[in-house]
């Protein structure tokens, strides 16, 4: 006697939850321009490293002497595998089957998923395409459902604090799928083929009588570059695939280790001779953050995160002699580099990632202040400020300004708190104060300059004899700056930087405590 009838039942049951959806459904998938869920397990993970759970979870039909007649797989795959050899947990939502609704037994599945992800500490990844809840199941069950439960968010908020996690969107997303997107340490979505919202068109037109489109609604337009709700475009789902890779390889596995050292085969001590004139001498004129960012970490080794949202910030991880550090700054093609209310927002939730794995923190400040006018003050600019101040102010990991230019006001004091030794580096080209000279003779000299007989040329006086005193060298004579460096020497003192680091985080290992004001 043996088992191997119900092992040849189990391999049937199995062989028909491969069919997902049938072929209708997987073509109707295909058309839209989207990969069914497995196809998007097997394009992600290393080859044969799927191991499913739950392979025959899903909804039966038996004839009359209790033999199975149909099987269809609970509209939802979910499992372990590796990416570049590291363990993964992953879950996909299936719209092949019912537009992989919500149902109360699928979010039991995720829910177990989750925690198998938090019980071996690995990276949790979501392949979001689902159109969330639906009043169909309420006939079936005869009866509605009450959402929550005792533990509600308790687990994916300790899997925030605990792994990385990333989400992909990557079809039409309802109801809480969306709220998963946005719970994660980088969310993507895809250009063309994916949209999301908490109710869709035909809600939109029943509450609010208003007709609009999916995409009109919750697209990439919408989401990436307003919303900010979604950090990262891909091109394709492949695209996606390929920076959920590039993401973890960042990271470590969970909060009690540290960081990947991979060897970048990149001089430590390079002296890249651009950087001494890529800061014009001409104040009015730009220039480009990413290339000068370029000229001082490890070659090739950037990824940018949220790069349409808050854009007069620059948020990005990167290597500095093969040590993963996180690196941000103020880009002067945005609002001249102005701390907006989406700005304070993006960094707030930089830092409390950078925070979260132990990546040491590099802040290239080009800071004018806060951006002005009844706009930002509609976005709550000081409100943002506030909770980024609290986030800077619980900061753990070393950190490190370099001033390269201007770091006025209130925002452009926020450098400070990045560093608890307060060791800050200037170029020569930086500059301070309460607020621009140029802005700042006005509001100090009003009455003086309006009674002047030529009130424009007693101004131009007024801030060309200010003007005298704001040379970086005055402030370092008053060590008020600590070091006013050469600009090729970035490189180096950043590597022997982020290498002393790496002895502070390795005693930081485990969750962090933060309290107060938080997003």
């Amino acid at each position: 006697m043996t088992w191997q009838r119900e092992i040849d039942e189990l391999r049937r049951r199995q062989g028909l939850a491969k069919e997902m959806g049938g072929e209708e459904g997987i073509a109707r998938q295909h058309a839209r321009g989207r990969l069914t869920v497995r196809e998007r397990i097997d394009l992600l993970l290393d080859d044969g490293s799927f191991h499913e759970v739950g392979t025959v979870a899903g909804a039966a039909e038996y004839d009359n002497a209790g033999s199975l007649k149909s099987f269809i797989h609970a509209p939802h795959v979910l499992g372990l595998g590796r990416i570049e050899g590291r363990p993964v947990c992953v879950v996909g939502g299936d719209f092949t089957i019912r537009g992989a609704l919500l149902d109360p037994a699928v979010l039991m599945m995720e829910h177990a998923l989750e925690k198998i992800a938090l019980e071996r500490r690995v990276p949790l990844i979501r392949l979001l395409d689902s159109a969330g809840g639906s009043v169909l199941g309420i006939e079936a069950r005869g009866r509605t459902h009450l959402l929550g439960g005792p533990e509600g968010w308790s687990v994916p908020a300790a899997l925030m604090a605990q792994v990385p996690v990333v989400s992909a969107a990557l079809g039409s997303l309802g109801g809480g799928p969306p709220v998963y997107a946005a719970s994660a340490h980088l969310s993507i979505m895809t250009r063309n083929t994916s949209e999301l919202f908490v109710a869709g068109p035909p809600l939109v037109k029943q509450a609010l009588d208003i007709d609009i489109t999916k995409q009109e609604l919750g697209n990439y337009k919408v989401h990436v570059y307003r919303s900010g709700v979604i950090d990262n475009l891909a091109e394709d789902e492949q695209d996606a695939f390929r920076q959920t890779t590039r993401f973890l390889s960042y990271l470590p596995q969970n909060v009690w280790q540290q960081p990947p050292r991979l060897d970048s085969g990149d001089d430590p001590n390079r002296r890249d001779e651009e950087l001494l004139s890529i800061i014009p001498k001409d104040r009015r004129r730009q220039y480009d953050i990413r290339q000068l960012i370029g000229h001082i970490v490890d070659r090739d080794s950037t990824f940018e995160m949220a790069p349409f949202y808050g854009r007069s910030l620059v948020t990005l991880l990167a290597r500095m002699d093969g040590y993963p550090v996180a690196v941000i700054a103020n880009d002067c093609k945005w609002y001249g580099g102005a701390q907006t209310a989406a700005a304070c927002e993006k960094m707030t939730r930089f830092v409390d990632f950078a925070d979260t794995f132990h990546l040491p923190i590099i802040y290239l400040v080009d800071c004018p202040g806060f951006m002005i006018g009844p706009e930002s003050e509609r976005e709550g600019v000081e409100r943002k400020a506030a909770r980024l101040a609290v986030a800077l102010s619980q900061l753990t990991v070393p950190g490190i300004p370099i001033i390269l230019k201007r770091a006025y006001g209130v925002a452009g004091a926020l450098h400070a708190a990045v560093s608890r030794a307060k060791l800050r580096y200037a170029w020569p080209s930086g500059e301070w104060g309460s607020l621009p000279i140029e802005g700042g003779v006005m509001a100090a000299y009003r009455k003086e300059i309006e009674a002047a007989p030529d009130p424009e040329v007693k101004r131009s006086e007024i801030e060309e004899r200010i003007a005298q005193l704001r040379s970086p060298f005055r402030t370092a004579e008053a060590f008020e700056v600590e070091e006013i460096i050469d600009p090729r020497d970035t490189r180096p003192i950043l590597c022997e930087f982020v290498r002393h680091a790496q002895q502070i985080t390795a005693t930081q290992l485990g969750t962090k405590s933060r309290v107060g004001i938080r997003p």
